[in-house]
Order: C-alpha cells, then sequence, then structure tokens
C-alpha cells in the first residue's frame, strides 16, 4: 500500500520523505502560491486556479487569499462556500463543507497529527484523524476538532 492510500485510508503515514506525497504537496502549494499572487479582481483566474487545486467544488464560491492547504484534493467545498483571508486547511485528512458555510478570517482546519514519541514522530509520520461530514457556520480561531 502506498503512503498516498495510507494516508486516504486514515492509517499512519510518511508524510515527510514520501515522493508521491513530497510532489503532490510542491504541485499544491505552487498553485497556492500562484492564487495568492492574482489581484482581487481577477475572478476567473481564481476560479480557474481553485478548480484546479481543490478535490470538489460547486458552483458559486469565494475564498478570499492568502489561502493554503497541503493537497487540495482532499478539500471538498459546497454551493455559496465562502473563506475570508487566511484561511489554512492542513488536508491530510478528507475536509468537506457544506453548502452555506462562511469560515472567519484567519481560520485553520488541521486534520493530521504527528506521534508523541520522537522516534516515529522524527521519521516524519503523520496520522489523519479528522473529517467534516458537517458545516461551520463560523470561524472560531484555530480548529482541531
Amino acid at each position: 500500500m502506498t503512503e498516498k492510500e495510507k494516508m486516504a485510508n486514515k492509517m499512519l503515514y510518511d508524510a515527510n520523505y514520501d515522493k508521491e506525497l513530497l510532489i503532490d504537496r510542491l504541485e499544491a502549494k505552487d498553485l497556492c502560491y500562484e492564487y495568492n499572487q492574482l489581484k482581487p479582481s481577477n475572478i476567473e483566474e481564481q476560479e480557474k486556479i481553485m478548480k484546479k487545486l481543490l478535490g470538489k467544488t460547486k458552483g458559486n464560491f469565494t475564498i478570499v487569499a492568502p489561502f493554503w492547504c497541503d493537497y487540495g484534493y482532499n478539500i471538498e467545498i459546497g454551493e455559496n462556500f465562502f473563506a475570508n483571508h487566511n484561511t489554512v486547511i492542513l488536508d491530510g485528512g478528507k475536509v468537506k463543507f457544506g453548502d452555506n458555510v462562511f469560515v472567519a478570517p484567519n481560520c485553520g482546519f488541521h486534520t493530521a497529527g504527528h506521534p508523541i514519541d520522537a522516534e516515529r514522530r522524527n521519521k516524519g509520520l503523520c496520522l489523519p484523524y479528522n473529517s467534516w461530514e458537517q458545516c461551520l457556520d463560523r470561524g472560531r480561531g484555530s480548529s482541531d476538532a
């Protein structure tokens, strides 16, 4: 089983040294960087990048730059999704937002943890632990819920 498959199956996986996941993260970070450099008025290009980056989008959404994520393909957003400035989604696990979600500024959604013991942690191992099936209706800073 590949490290990506382990991640998708909520198993302990190698996030730091697996080539496939490293490439996936770099591609996502490049798209985030490109997105964050666009003028706010360039809505068409913003949508194009987000549709390429995110796993699933519905018709109407707004994500205000800057925005960062790890992979993008583990993120699904519903209709009328709005994320304000500085949204960070560390999507080692699936992140699914429903319809009519408003995310406040400076919110983080973190879906992977690291082992407590130093030996496994120093190997770069992660464990995805979160999946949102229902949406959040307001931000409260950072969420590890």
